[in-house]
């Protein structure tokens, strides 16, 4: 991970300053929103967002099984118990076949999502960096750039007519965090999770389908007991030697990001505010603040 000059440091923020405002996190896999994300997702709903999870395949590549449809069953169970625990209001599956995303029409996909970002009225957008730097998977990209698209054409009038005439209205994505994925990929903001930690652990060991964490730590324990070996900190159940493995070995690149910043848990991100990307847009609220300095009221007699 690669900082740019400036870095911002987020912290928690008493008093639930984003009620009101609705987020959607937008993944490829079951287990992206629980390593790259997690805690600052349990962060931000504390403060007041409404939050939706949205997943554009059905990771049927992605774990133990043999059979692809318990492949898909069992992702999408355990995407489902992640947003009770992280206290997402809703999940939204869109199906698309694992590892082969650029298959599907990107009109379709990126029409899907606009409809989504309308209807949940989506301030802040969570995803991939659609940029990319160093990026390999496929369905990352593919997630990214169509998520990156829907943002801005969400908001505008005469995008998909349609939406209009069934009640949705343009409803502009106002600020997006892009997490970071790989090591030569940029941040410039860094939230504080260190609060959030355990949270973020329930997060990664609800994904025993894949990821680095999961059933990592059960499967170790009886392993080693087969050899007559005893770690006393796994505990007697699958449950506490889960959770022990991802304190262990899931958080290093956390902490060690952390460190770096005087705290003890953080997760980095790519950071756009409100505003957008274009250079020489003008901001609205600028032209106000103008007004009412220098605006003078005329006697209409």
């Amino acid at each position: 991970m690669i900082p740019t000059d400036n870095i911002f440091i987020e912290r928690y923020q008493s008093g639930r300053p984003h009620e009101g405002k609705v987020l959607a996190a937008v993944q490829a896999h079951a287990d992206d929103i629980p390593l790259f994300c997690s805690g600052t997702i349990a962060k931000l709903i504390d403060e007041g967002y409404t939050a939706y999870l949205i997943q554009t395949t059905n990771d049927e590549k992605c774990g133990p099984t043999a059979s692809i449809g318990e492949t898909i069953f069992q992702n999408e169970r355990e995407v489902d118990e992640l947003v009770k625990v992280l206290g997402f209001k809703g999940v939204y599956h869109l199906g698309y076949r694992n590892h082969r995303l650029d298959e599907a029409s990107s009109q379709e996909l990126r029409a899907r999502l606009i409809f989504l970002f309308r209807a949940l009225k989506v301030d802040t957008v969570f995803t991939f960096n659609p940029w990319g730097h160093g990026e390999e998977n496929p369905d990352h990209i593919i997630t990214a750039q169509a998520v990156e698209a829907a943002r801005w054409m969400a908001g505008m009038g005469k995008d998909y007519p349609e939406h209009t005439a069934a009640g949705l209205t343009p409803h502009t994505v106002r600020d997006q965090y892009y997490w970071t994925v790989r090591y030569v990929q940029p941040y410039n903001r860094v939230v504080d999770i260190s609060a959030y930690i355990e949270k973020k652990i329930d997060a990664m060991v609800v994904n025993k389908a894949q990821g680095p964490a999961g059933a990592a730590g059960s499967r170790l324990r009886k392993k080693l007991e087969a050899a007559g070996i005893r770690i006393p900190g796994f505990g007697e159940n699958d449950e506490t030697a889960d959770r022990e493995y991802v304190r262990l070995f899931g958080l290093c690149d956390f902490s060690d990001l952390a460190e770096k910043y005087e705290l003890k848990y953080a997760e980095a991100f790519y950071y756009i505010p409100p505003g957008g990307t274009f250079i020489g847009t003008v901001d609205s609220e600028a032209v106000q603040k103008y007004i009412d300095e220098n605006g003078m009221v005329q006697d209409k007699n």
